[in-house]
């Protein structure tokens, strides 16, 4: 049988660039009824998927018939078909949120959106502080009391700046010999720290706007690439939301992990940490050992309210 197995490293809605098993790189469509069947995604094959491919004649060329088990992926609501959801990518050892304190602006509630979706599908999240070079005192006021906040959680937190190449090193060893997908809202320079990070990689980078202090979207479609060092990583499309899949309430708390943390210690067991009398993560919120801004991106996610961040 024409059959092979590979590794999708591109995706473009339509068709996928795959690197079989034999190091060959083919193009390839999705069989049918196997796009349709059951699927509320955007898209049932994603960047890092291993699948099984049906070669053309000329095994120039195929078509994807099976994907293999995830241990893992990211995900996010779809911001154009909200019932539907967008898996940014499959099968990673780490996720690096690149974020910008200014230029543009990256919200609290979308790191920590991001992070929850980390969390609950048990993948390891770094933040990296990008455009340092760029920060005032208020800049890196205010850097300093993110870190502080998301470092005693227990997120590694890296300030780097991709045009100085400060901490680019640093950046580089972690992703040494790992598969990591990079992800960030638009103009956060993504593009940019990939290309000081391996100087043979030459990504397309863009300029921030004026008007809205976004971003322009430059990467398009997902895609993998191999770092000259060792290890792979995968270049998402800037995005300016992230959409919450639908969670269990009950559940939510549970991938905020200072919250989990002190939940346990709560009087009623299935305390949703709103309104309950002797609820634990409230008074740890009113102490200051919670940060007001995670227990409020907490609320935002319990109560459904994701217009302020997509």
């Amino acid at each position: 049988m024409n059959t092979s197995q590979g590794i999708v490293i591109k995706s473009t809605g339509k068709w996928f660039s795959v690197t079989l098993d034999d190091n060959r790189k083919i193009e390839c469509g999705i069989k049918g009824k196997f796009r349709m069947k059951g699927f509320d995604s955007t898209n049932p094959v994603a960047v890092g998927d291993r699948v099984d491919i049906k070669l053309a004649d000329d095994r120039n060329s195929g078509t994807i018939v099976g994907i293999h088990d995830r241990k893992n992926y990211i995900i996010r609501k779809s911001i154009k078909l909200s019932k539907l959801h967008q898996i940014m990518a499959a099968n990673v050892d780490q996720t690096l949120l690149i974020v910008t304190i200014a230029w543009p602006e990256t919200l609290t509630g979308f790191i920590d959106r991001y992070l929850v979706s980390a969390e609950a599908y048990r993948i390891p999240a770094i933040l990296v502080f990008n455009k340092t070079d760029l920060y005032g005192e208020p800049e890196k006021a205010r850097l300093t009391e993110w870190t502080a906040m998301y470092e005693k959680i227990g997120y590694k937190c890296i300030a780097v700046s991709a045009l100085e190449k400060i901490n680019v090193d640093l950046v580089a060893s972690i992703l040494k010999d790992k598969i990591s997908v990079l992800s960030g809202n638009s103009g956060v320079g993504k593009s940019s720290l990939i290309n000081a990070v391996d100087s043979l990689l030459h990504l397309k980078t863009g300029s921030i706007s004026d008007a809205y202090d976004t971003g322009k979207h430059i990467t398009t479609f997902a895609e993998m690439f191999a770092l000259q060092q060792g290890g792979y990583i995968i270049d998402t499309p800037g995005i300016r939301g992230f959409g919450m899949i639908d969670m269990d309430p009950g559940e939510i708390y549970h991938y905020f992990p200072e919250i989990f943390k002190v939940a346990s210690r709560c009087k009623y067991h299935n305390c949703s940490h709103v309104h309950e009398p002797e609820c634990e993560v409230l008074a740890a919120v009113q102490s200051g050992d919670i940060a007001l801004s995670r227990y409020q991106s907490y609320l935002s996610i319990l109560q459904g309210d994701e217009k302020k961040y997509r």
